[in-house]
Formats: C-alpha cells, structure tokens, sequence
C-alpha cells in the first residue's frame, strides 16, 4: 500500500469488523494510512484477507462472526498476542433490510438485533479489559440515520441502530465514572454508495435505486464510504480526546429535516 502515513493514529492498534468490504475496507484503509496496526475481522475471511494484503505486514486478518460471543473472546486474545494490545475497537459489522412492524417476522426481528446490535454489546464487553490497559482508548460504534430518524419500513434496522446509539452512551459513562481510559461514540451514517444497496430493494435495479436516494438527501448525492471513514477515524483519534458518549450524522443533512 502507498504510504501516506501522516500519524494521527501512530503507534495504535485497532480492531475493525466487518472490514472485508464498504466502510469496514475504507476505515481499515485510511487507519493503516494514518499510522495504525489493524484487526481485519469478518466473516467472510478471504475478503478480509484481500484488505488486509493490500495493507501489508501491520495488518492481521481473522474470521469472525459478530454475533458469536465466544469468538469476540478468541478475536481479542488473538489481536492482543498479534499486537501487543487493543487501543481501538471499531463495530462496523451490519445488515440491513427492509419491513414493518406487520411484514417484519420474528426470525427477521432477531437477526436483525444480533447482528446490529448483540454484537456491539458482544465486541464492547469482551475488548473492554484490553482497551483499558490503553494510554488512550476509543471506541466507535457505527450506527445509522435510522438509529436518530425513524422509517416505517425499516422497523428491526431501526430498532437496532438506535439501540446502538444509546447503548453507546451508557458505554461512554461507564467508562468515564469509572476512570477507564476509554472514550465511547457512535457514527450515524445516511445510504451509503457500497454493496450493500445490492439487496436492499429486491428487484430494483442498483441505478435507479441510486437515483432515488440521491434524490431524498438535501446534497442530492450519496455518501462516499471514505465520508464515514474520516470521521471514524477522527473520533478513533486524539484529537477528539474530550468528545465522548456523542453521535456524529454523516448523512448530507437528512436528519436535518
């Protein structure tokens, strides 16, 4: 990889899931550029092992299934002998999918909560004891513009990013009362021009699926994954020492409506 190292996060260690593809890919990139040793995790671990080569040798690459509590255990004792320790967690590992509160079933609802949800608790809780031997730790978890506006149609996605977003407070006031040098926020994402716009509508074509959320966002465009990727790596930094228990939109102005 091109070294456009300028050091904002030098001398880290992060663990990012969901990093084979979209913003896990972009975030773990612009990481490793900045100066950090990464923890590629997903589950499907040949894409993870493709981001973690183009990496090069500070990055490590391991399979991971979010909502297995036993091995967010085995993945955070695996960085830590890899690295030497945990300075950064990023929860990024997430589904989406469309349906009411009628159409939603119960299969459906729990998924959704294990995945978007579970694992952010799971991945938290099973890194917290390496995140506090850190100078300087920083959790962040990514949520969704549907974790701060609802949608009728997004029931369980909404449900669970917005959990997200709470959880990730009580994170941030657990850490701070308790003195642990852990800072906890959350990232609010709009759509996003990624992959996972390929199953969001069955049957719509990905272009004028595109198109249509183009033009429900006041900037008339879709996100980059590099526009979630800086402010995750602005919040993972130490530069935003003080921001804590906060939650940052990157959603050209939806939620501003």
């Amino acid at each position: 990889m091109t070294d456009q190292t300028s050091g904002r996060l030098l001398g880290k260690t992060a663990l990012i899931t969901g990093a084979g593809a979209g913003l896990g890919r972009a975030i773990a990139l612009i990481f490793a550029q900045q100066g950090a040793k990464v923890i590629c995790t997903d589950i499907n671990e040949e894409s993870a092992r493709i981001v973690a080569q183009e990496i090069g040798p500070n990055a490590l690459a391991l399979h991971h299934d979010v909502t297995n509590e036993a091995q967010w255990t085995e993945v955070v004792a695996q960085s830590c002998a890899h690295f030497g320790g945990l300075d950064i967690l990023v929860n990024n590992a997430g589904i989406g999918s469309m349906g009411s509160v009628e159409s939603t079933s119960t299969e459906d609802w729990r998924h959704m909560h294990a995945v978007d949800l579970d694992s952010v608790f799971f991945g938290c809780r099973a890194a917290m004891a390496a995140l506090k031997n850190s100078k300087s730790a920083a959790i962040v978890n990514i949520s969704s513009v549907a974790g701060l506006i609802a949608d009728g149609n997004l029931a369980a996605y909404c449900s669970a990013k917005a959990a997200v977003r709470h959880f990730s407070k009580s994170v941030a006031l657990h850490c701070a009362h308790n003195k642990y040098p852990i800072r906890c926020n959350s990232v609010h994402p709009a759509f996003i021009d990624t992959a996972i716009l390929d199953d969001v509508v069955p049957g719509m074509p990905r272009d004028i699926l595109v198109e249509k959320l183009a033009r429900q966002n006041p900037m008339k465009r879709l996100g980059d994954p590099n526009d979630v990727a800086y402010a995750v790596l602005y919040l993972a930094s130490d530069e935003a020492k003080f921001v804590n228990g906060a939650e940052l939109a990157i959603d050209g102005g939806l939620s501003a409506q």
